[in-house]
Protein backbone atom coordinates (compact mmCIF):
# COMPACT_ATOMS: atom_id res chain seq x y z
CA UNK A 1 0.00 0.00 0.00
CA UNK A 2 0.99 3.53 -0.86
CA UNK A 3 3.20 5.06 2.13
CA UNK A 4 2.04 9.49 2.50
CA UNK A 5 4.32 11.70 4.69
CA UNK A 6 1.82 14.67 6.31
CA UNK A 7 1.78 18.20 8.00
CA UNK A 8 -1.01 18.33 9.75
CA UNK A 9 -1.81 20.16 13.01
CA UNK A 10 -3.61 18.92 15.94
CA UNK A 11 -6.98 20.02 17.51
CA UNK A 12 -4.61 21.67 20.11
CA UNK A 13 -3.01 23.63 17.19
CA UNK A 14 0.27 21.45 17.31
CA UNK A 15 2.20 21.06 14.60
CA UNK A 16 2.88 17.32 13.39
CA UNK A 17 4.44 15.73 10.80
CA UNK A 18 4.91 11.45 10.13
CA UNK A 19 3.78 8.94 7.59
CA UNK A 20 0.91 6.83 6.98
CA UNK A 21 0.35 4.52 4.55
CA UNK A 22 -3.15 4.07 2.33
CA UNK A 23 -5.03 3.05 -1.02
CA UNK A 24 -4.50 6.95 -2.21
CA UNK A 25 -4.26 10.40 -0.93
CA UNK A 26 -7.46 11.29 -0.75
CA UNK A 27 -8.28 8.32 1.57
CA UNK A 28 -5.19 9.51 3.50
CA UNK A 29 -6.61 12.85 4.14
CA UNK A 30 -9.93 11.76 5.08
CA UNK A 31 -8.27 9.25 7.51
CA UNK A 32 -6.37 12.06 9.14
CA UNK A 33 -9.21 14.68 8.96
CA UNK A 34 -11.56 12.10 10.89
CA UNK A 35 -9.22 12.51 13.87
CA UNK A 36 -10.08 16.22 14.32
CA UNK A 37 -6.56 17.28 12.49
CA UNK A 38 -6.25 19.72 9.39
CA UNK A 39 -4.30 18.45 6.31
CA UNK A 40 -1.46 20.99 5.64
CA UNK A 41 0.36 18.98 3.22
CA UNK A 42 0.38 15.46 1.64
CA UNK A 43 2.83 13.52 -0.69
CA UNK A 44 3.63 10.37 -1.50
CA UNK A 45 6.94 8.76 -0.28
CA UNK A 46 9.23 5.82 0.39
CA UNK A 47 9.89 2.95 -2.51
CA UNK A 48 6.98 3.85 -4.69
CA UNK A 49 8.31 7.18 -4.78
CA UNK A 50 11.60 6.03 -5.71
CA UNK A 51 10.71 3.74 -8.16
CA UNK A 52 8.24 6.11 -9.77
CA UNK A 53 11.64 8.71 -10.19
CA UNK A 54 13.37 5.69 -11.72
CA UNK A 55 10.77 5.14 -14.19
CA UNK A 56 10.79 8.67 -15.22
CA UNK A 57 13.89 9.00 -15.72
CA UNK A 58 13.78 6.33 -18.52
CA UNK A 59 11.37 8.48 -20.25
CA UNK A 60 13.14 11.70 -20.66
CA UNK A 61 12.43 11.11 -24.41
CA UNK A 62 8.52 10.27 -23.85
CA UNK A 63 5.97 12.08 -25.69
CA UNK A 64 4.16 15.07 -25.00
CA UNK A 65 1.26 15.20 -22.79
CA UNK A 66 -1.80 14.27 -24.57
CA UNK A 67 -5.73 15.32 -23.11
CA UNK A 68 -6.22 12.59 -21.33
CA UNK A 69 -3.27 13.59 -19.14
CA UNK A 70 -4.62 17.23 -18.39
CA UNK A 71 -8.35 15.38 -17.99
CA UNK A 72 -6.54 12.82 -14.90
CA UNK A 73 -4.58 16.02 -13.66
CA UNK A 74 -7.58 17.90 -13.37
CA UNK A 75 -9.93 14.93 -11.48
CA UNK A 76 -6.85 14.59 -9.13
CA UNK A 77 -6.55 18.19 -8.51
CA UNK A 78 -10.14 18.41 -7.79
CA UNK A 79 -10.35 15.39 -5.86
CA UNK A 80 -7.49 16.30 -3.57
CA UNK A 81 -8.44 20.03 -3.10
CA UNK A 82 -11.83 18.82 -1.92
CA UNK A 83 -10.61 16.36 0.93
CA UNK A 84 -8.57 19.49 2.31
CA UNK A 85 -4.94 19.33 0.63
CA UNK A 86 -3.55 22.36 -0.31
CA UNK A 87 -3.15 23.39 -3.69
CA UNK A 88 0.78 22.88 -3.41
CA UNK A 89 0.73 19.83 -1.76
CA UNK A 90 -1.45 18.72 -4.57
CA UNK A 91 0.17 19.78 -7.40
CA UNK A 92 3.60 18.05 -5.63
CA UNK A 93 1.60 14.85 -5.30
CA UNK A 94 0.06 14.66 -8.76
CA UNK A 95 3.58 15.54 -10.44
CA UNK A 96 5.42 12.62 -8.26
CA UNK A 97 2.91 10.32 -9.76
CA UNK A 98 2.48 11.16 -13.29
CA UNK A 99 3.94 9.08 -15.72
CA UNK A 100 5.14 11.50 -18.29
CA UNK A 101 8.08 12.81 -17.86
CA UNK A 102 7.56 15.87 -20.02
CA UNK A 103 4.11 16.83 -18.07
CA UNK A 104 5.72 15.79 -14.78
CA UNK A 105 8.03 18.63 -15.60
CA UNK A 106 5.51 21.07 -16.17
CA UNK A 107 3.65 20.27 -13.08
CA UNK A 108 6.86 21.05 -11.30
CA UNK A 109 7.09 24.08 -13.01
CA UNK A 110 3.40 25.68 -12.18
CA UNK A 111 4.35 24.13 -8.28
CA UNK A 112 7.12 26.42 -8.45
CA UNK A 113 5.14 29.82 -9.98
CA UNK A 114 2.59 29.02 -7.57
CA UNK A 115 4.65 28.68 -4.33
CA UNK A 116 6.50 31.81 -5.56
CA UNK A 117 2.72 33.77 -5.16
CA UNK A 118 1.72 33.27 -8.59
CA UNK A 119 -2.15 32.99 -8.91
CA UNK A 120 -2.63 29.26 -10.47
CA UNK A 121 -4.35 30.33 -13.25
CA UNK A 122 -1.26 32.89 -14.18
CA UNK A 123 0.99 29.61 -13.98
CA UNK A 124 -1.60 27.53 -16.44
CA UNK A 125 -1.19 30.16 -18.32
CA UNK A 126 2.58 29.71 -19.02
CA UNK A 127 1.38 26.21 -20.80
CA UNK A 128 -1.08 27.34 -23.46
CA UNK A 129 -0.69 23.94 -25.52
CA UNK A 130 -2.08 22.14 -22.49
CA UNK A 131 -4.44 24.47 -20.88
CA UNK A 132 -6.49 26.70 -23.13
CA UNK A 133 -8.02 30.05 -22.84
CA UNK A 134 -11.04 28.07 -21.52
CA UNK A 135 -9.19 26.35 -18.88
CA UNK A 136 -7.38 29.48 -17.31
CA UNK A 137 -10.12 31.58 -17.33
CA UNK A 138 -12.30 29.14 -15.90
CA UNK A 139 -10.08 28.33 -13.19
CA UNK A 140 -9.67 32.45 -12.67
CA UNK A 141 -12.86 32.79 -12.13
CA UNK A 142 -13.19 30.34 -9.66
CA UNK A 143 -10.32 31.84 -8.24
CA UNK A 144 -12.41 35.25 -7.65
CA UNK A 145 -15.53 33.20 -6.38
CA UNK A 146 -13.98 30.79 -3.84
CA UNK A 147 -15.80 27.46 -5.79
CA UNK A 148 -11.91 26.15 -6.81
CA UNK A 149 -12.67 22.31 -6.51
CA UNK A 150 -16.40 22.68 -8.01
CA UNK A 151 -14.84 24.28 -11.08
CA UNK A 152 -12.22 21.78 -11.75
CA UNK A 153 -14.59 19.01 -11.50
CA UNK A 154 -16.88 21.22 -14.11
CA UNK A 155 -13.72 21.69 -16.11
CA UNK A 156 -13.02 17.99 -15.98
CA UNK A 157 -16.87 16.99 -16.45
CA UNK A 158 -16.37 19.11 -19.82
CA UNK A 159 -12.47 17.77 -21.27
CA UNK A 160 -14.18 14.28 -20.59
CA UNK A 161 -17.37 15.01 -23.04
CA UNK A 162 -15.00 17.06 -25.67
CA UNK A 163 -12.65 13.95 -25.29
CA UNK A 164 -14.86 11.82 -26.11
CA UNK A 165 -17.34 13.59 -28.92
CA UNK A 166 -13.72 13.57 -30.46
CA UNK A 167 -12.85 9.97 -30.40
CA UNK A 168 -16.62 8.96 -31.68
CA UNK A 169 -16.05 11.72 -34.77
CA UNK A 170 -12.85 10.18 -35.57
CA UNK A 171 -13.94 6.64 -35.48
CA UNK A 172 -16.90 7.95 -37.69
CA UNK A 173 -13.94 9.50 -40.49
CA UNK A 174 -11.63 6.42 -39.82
CA UNK A 175 -14.07 3.66 -41.34
CA UNK A 176 -14.82 5.00 -44.64
CA UNK A 177 -10.95 5.73 -45.28
CA UNK A 178 -10.02 2.08 -44.12
CA UNK A 179 -12.65 1.21 -46.50
CA UNK A 180 -11.35 3.45 -49.70
CA UNK A 181 -7.79 2.36 -48.81
CA UNK A 182 -8.86 -1.41 -49.24
CA UNK A 183 -10.65 -0.74 -52.19
CA UNK A 184 -7.62 0.50 -54.03
CA UNK A 185 -5.01 -1.71 -52.66
CA UNK A 186 -7.69 -4.83 -53.85
CA UNK A 187 -8.23 -3.28 -57.42
CA UNK A 188 -4.37 -2.52 -57.69
CA UNK A 189 -3.52 -6.32 -56.79
CA UNK A 190 -6.13 -7.58 -58.91
CA UNK A 191 -4.86 -5.02 -62.25
CA UNK A 192 -0.92 -5.98 -61.20
CA UNK A 193 -1.51 -9.68 -60.28
CA UNK A 194 -4.61 -11.73 -61.22
CA UNK A 195 -5.32 -9.92 -64.69
CA UNK A 196 -1.68 -10.46 -66.24
CA UNK A 197 -2.17 -14.67 -65.88
CA UNK A 198 -5.09 -13.81 -68.44
CA UNK A 199 -3.39 -11.68 -71.07
CA UNK A 200 -1.45 -14.89 -72.45
CA UNK A 201 -5.00 -16.35 -73.19
CA UNK A 202 -6.75 -13.00 -75.04
CA UNK A 203 -3.28 -12.45 -76.51
CA UNK A 204 -3.99 -12.34 -80.47
CA UNK A 205 -7.48 -11.91 -80.07
CA UNK A 206 -8.19 -8.33 -79.70
CA UNK A 207 -10.95 -8.25 -82.41
CA UNK A 208 -12.73 -10.45 -80.30
CA UNK A 209 -12.59 -9.00 -77.02
CA UNK A 210 -15.37 -6.41 -75.84
CA UNK A 211 -14.48 -3.05 -74.70
CA UNK A 212 -14.24 -3.95 -70.77
CA UNK A 213 -12.07 -6.24 -71.54
CA UNK A 214 -9.70 -3.60 -73.72
CA UNK A 215 -10.04 -0.93 -71.49
CA UNK A 216 -9.02 -3.48 -68.20
CA UNK A 217 -6.01 -5.06 -70.07
CA UNK A 218 -4.52 -2.01 -71.26
CA UNK A 219 -4.87 -0.18 -67.70
CA UNK A 220 -3.52 -3.87 -66.50
CA UNK A 221 -0.38 -3.11 -68.69
CA UNK A 222 0.32 0.54 -67.60
CA UNK A 223 -0.30 -0.96 -64.03
CA UNK A 224 2.88 -3.35 -64.35
CA UNK A 225 5.00 -0.66 -64.94
CA UNK A 226 4.14 2.45 -63.35
CA UNK A 227 2.40 1.20 -60.24
CA UNK A 228 4.81 3.30 -58.52
CA UNK A 229 4.51 6.04 -60.08
CA UNK A 230 0.31 5.76 -59.50
CA UNK A 231 1.56 5.51 -55.54
CA UNK A 232 3.52 8.48 -55.72
CA UNK A 233 0.78 10.39 -57.60
CA UNK A 234 -1.94 9.65 -54.60
CA UNK A 235 0.51 10.32 -51.75
CA UNK A 236 1.33 13.55 -53.39
CA UNK A 237 -2.20 14.44 -53.94
CA UNK A 238 -2.70 13.82 -50.33
CA UNK A 239 -0.02 15.61 -48.93
CA UNK A 240 -0.67 18.82 -50.88
CA UNK A 241 -4.48 18.21 -50.22
CA UNK A 242 -2.99 18.22 -46.26
CA UNK A 243 -0.55 21.23 -46.56
CA UNK A 244 -3.94 23.55 -48.39
CA UNK A 245 -5.73 22.63 -45.51
CA UNK A 246 -3.12 24.39 -43.33
CA UNK A 247 -3.58 27.65 -45.09
CA UNK A 248 -6.21 30.02 -44.31
CA UNK A 249 -8.02 30.07 -47.55
CA UNK A 250 -7.35 26.01 -47.64
CA UNK A 251 -8.67 25.74 -44.41
CA UNK A 252 -11.93 27.98 -44.73
CA UNK A 253 -12.90 25.99 -48.19
CA UNK A 254 -12.01 22.88 -46.03
CA UNK A 255 -14.47 23.94 -43.06
CA UNK A 256 -16.87 25.09 -45.65
CA UNK A 257 -16.70 21.56 -47.09
CA UNK A 258 -17.09 19.67 -43.92
CA UNK A 259 -20.88 21.38 -43.65
CA UNK A 260 -22.10 20.69 -47.36
CA UNK A 261 -20.60 17.30 -47.76
CA UNK A 262 -23.38 14.48 -48.26
CA UNK A 263 -23.83 12.36 -45.32
CA UNK A 264 -21.15 13.72 -43.04
CA UNK A 265 -22.48 17.86 -42.86
CA UNK A 266 -25.55 16.59 -40.58
CA UNK A 267 -22.66 15.26 -38.11
CA UNK A 268 -20.06 18.40 -38.36
CA UNK A 269 -22.98 20.79 -37.61
CA UNK A 270 -23.73 18.97 -34.91
CA UNK A 271 -20.63 18.52 -33.32
CA UNK A 272 -19.59 22.62 -33.96
CA UNK A 273 -22.79 23.84 -32.75
CA UNK A 274 -23.03 21.69 -29.36
CA UNK A 275 -19.05 22.53 -28.82
CA UNK A 276 -19.22 26.18 -29.25
CA UNK A 277 -22.77 26.33 -27.20
CA UNK A 278 -20.85 24.50 -24.46
CA UNK A 279 -18.09 26.27 -24.54
CA UNK A 280 -19.89 29.44 -24.26
CA UNK A 281 -22.42 27.67 -21.78
CA UNK A 282 -19.72 26.98 -19.65
CA UNK A 283 -17.52 30.39 -19.37
CA UNK A 284 -21.38 32.04 -19.17
CA UNK A 285 -21.77 29.48 -15.59
CA UNK A 286 -18.19 30.08 -14.21
CA UNK A 287 -18.94 33.77 -14.73
CA UNK A 288 -16.44 34.73 -16.89
CA UNK A 289 -17.16 38.30 -19.13
CA UNK A 290 -19.42 37.97 -21.56
CA UNK A 291 -16.76 39.43 -24.42
CA UNK A 292 -13.97 37.20 -22.75
CA UNK A 293 -16.16 34.06 -23.33
CA UNK A 294 -17.63 34.89 -26.99
CA UNK A 295 -14.14 35.25 -28.13
CA UNK A 296 -12.86 31.99 -26.21
CA UNK A 297 -16.00 30.30 -27.64
CA UNK A 298 -14.58 31.65 -31.26
CA UNK A 299 -11.91 30.41 -31.03
CA UNK A 300 -12.70 26.40 -29.46
CA UNK A 301 -15.42 26.39 -31.87
CA UNK A 302 -13.20 24.11 -34.99
CA UNK A 303 -14.41 25.55 -37.73
CA UNK A 304 -13.29 28.57 -39.25
CA UNK A 305 -17.20 29.37 -40.43
CA UNK A 306 -18.19 29.29 -37.14
CA UNK A 307 -15.41 30.95 -35.57
CA UNK A 308 -16.58 34.35 -37.99
CA UNK A 309 -19.93 33.77 -36.63
CA UNK A 310 -18.55 34.00 -33.00
CA UNK A 311 -16.42 37.22 -34.19
CA UNK A 312 -19.13 39.17 -35.69
CA UNK A 313 -21.02 38.44 -31.99
CA UNK A 314 -18.38 39.22 -30.51
CA UNK A 315 -18.38 43.24 -32.34
CA UNK A 316 -21.76 43.27 -31.80
CA UNK A 317 -21.98 42.96 -28.26
CA UNK A 318 -18.73 45.09 -27.75
CA UNK A 319 -20.86 47.82 -29.34
CA UNK A 320 -23.66 47.73 -27.30
CA UNK A 321 -25.67 45.12 -28.84
CA UNK A 322 -27.47 42.02 -28.06
CA UNK A 323 -25.45 38.51 -28.54
CA UNK A 324 -28.90 37.02 -31.22
CA UNK A 325 -28.65 40.32 -33.13
CA UNK A 326 -25.94 38.91 -35.92
CA UNK A 327 -27.01 35.06 -34.96
CA UNK A 328 -30.14 35.77 -37.04
CA UNK A 329 -28.71 37.14 -39.83
CA UNK A 330 -26.04 34.00 -40.37
CA UNK A 331 -27.64 30.24 -41.07
CA UNK A 332 -25.28 28.02 -39.43
CA UNK A 333 -27.55 28.33 -36.16
CA UNK A 334 -31.16 27.56 -36.64
CA UNK A 335 -33.36 29.70 -35.72
CA UNK A 336 -35.26 28.27 -33.12
CA UNK A 337 -32.00 27.77 -30.86
CA UNK A 338 -31.16 31.80 -31.84
CA UNK A 339 -34.89 31.78 -30.25
CA UNK A 340 -33.89 30.03 -27.37
CA UNK A 341 -30.65 31.78 -26.99
CA UNK A 342 -32.39 35.34 -26.90
CA UNK A 343 -35.00 33.90 -24.17
CA UNK A 344 -31.84 33.21 -22.12
CA UNK A 345 -30.44 36.72 -22.66
CA UNK A 346 -33.81 37.97 -21.51
CA UNK A 347 -34.14 36.11 -18.89
CA UNK A 348 -31.14 36.06 -17.13
CA UNK A 349 -30.42 32.33 -17.72
CA UNK A 350 -28.52 32.19 -20.50
CA UNK A 351 -25.57 29.78 -19.32
CA UNK A 352 -28.86 26.95 -18.24
CA UNK A 353 -30.76 27.52 -22.10
CA UNK A 354 -27.02 26.95 -23.39
CA UNK A 355 -26.18 23.81 -20.95
CA UNK A 356 -29.45 22.42 -22.14
CA UNK A 357 -29.42 23.27 -26.46
CA UNK A 358 -25.67 21.69 -25.95
CA UNK A 359 -26.74 18.80 -24.70
CA UNK A 360 -29.72 18.45 -27.19
CA UNK A 361 -27.07 18.76 -29.70
CA UNK A 362 -24.54 16.54 -28.09
CA UNK A 363 -27.27 13.62 -28.45
CA UNK A 364 -27.95 14.25 -32.06
CA UNK A 365 -24.21 14.10 -32.98
CA UNK A 366 -24.28 10.64 -31.36
CA UNK A 367 -27.52 10.26 -33.47
CA UNK A 368 -25.90 11.42 -36.93
CA UNK A 369 -22.34 9.70 -36.17
CA UNK A 370 -24.74 6.43 -35.96
CA UNK A 371 -26.24 7.30 -38.91
CA UNK A 372 -23.52 7.97 -41.23
CA UNK A 373 -21.69 5.12 -39.96
CA UNK A 374 -24.73 2.86 -40.34
CA UNK A 375 -25.39 4.88 -44.50
CA UNK A 376 -21.24 4.64 -45.05
CA UNK A 377 -21.17 0.56 -44.70
CA UNK A 378 -23.56 -0.48 -47.91
CA UNK A 379 -22.13 2.58 -50.08
CA UNK A 380 -18.54 1.30 -49.43
CA UNK A 381 -19.82 -2.29 -49.97
CA UNK A 382 -21.71 -1.41 -53.48
CA UNK A 383 -18.45 0.46 -54.51
CA UNK A 384 -15.98 -1.97 -53.92
CA UNK A 385 -18.37 -5.06 -55.22
CA UNK A 386 -19.05 -3.00 -58.02
CA UNK A 387 -15.14 -2.92 -59.17
CA UNK A 388 -14.52 -6.01 -57.98
CA UNK A 389 -17.90 -6.87 -60.33
CA UNK A 390 -16.64 -4.82 -63.55
CA UNK A 391 -13.33 -6.57 -63.43
CA UNK A 392 -14.67 -10.46 -63.20
CA UNK A 393 -16.89 -9.74 -66.17
CA UNK A 394 -14.43 -7.93 -68.13
CA UNK A 395 -12.61 -11.35 -67.69
CA UNK A 396 -15.87 -13.38 -68.16
CA UNK A 397 -17.36 -12.03 -71.56
CA UNK A 398 -14.49 -12.48 -73.62
CA UNK A 399 -14.14 -16.47 -72.26
CA UNK A 400 -17.85 -16.64 -73.44
CA UNK A 401 -17.49 -14.76 -76.32
CA UNK A 402 -14.41 -17.07 -77.46
CA UNK A 403 -16.06 -20.25 -76.26
CA UNK A 404 -19.34 -19.29 -78.70
CA UNK A 405 -16.96 -18.55 -81.13
CA UNK A 406 -14.80 -22.23 -81.00
CA UNK A 407 -18.17 -24.24 -80.67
Amino acid sequence: MPQYRYQMKTPGGEQTTGTLAAENALAAAQLLRSQGNTVVSLTPVGGNAAALGEKLKALNYSSGPTPRDVLNFTTQLAVMVRAGISLRAALEGIAEQTENAKFKQILFQIKQDVESGKPFSEALNKHPKLFGPLYVNMIRASEMSGQFSHMLERIAAYLTQQIETRRMVIGAMIYPVVIAVMAVGVSMFLLTFVLPKFAAVFEGKESAMPAPTIILMNLSAFMQVWWWAVLLGMFLVVLILFFLTKTEKGSYYWDLLKLRVPVFSKMFKSLYISRSLHTMGELVNAGVPMLDTLAITGEISGNQLFTRLWKGVYNSVKQGKKITAPLYKGNLLPKPVVQMISAGEESGKLGEVLDEISGFYGKQLREAIKTATSMIEPIMIIVMGSIVGFIAMAIILPIFKLSTLVS
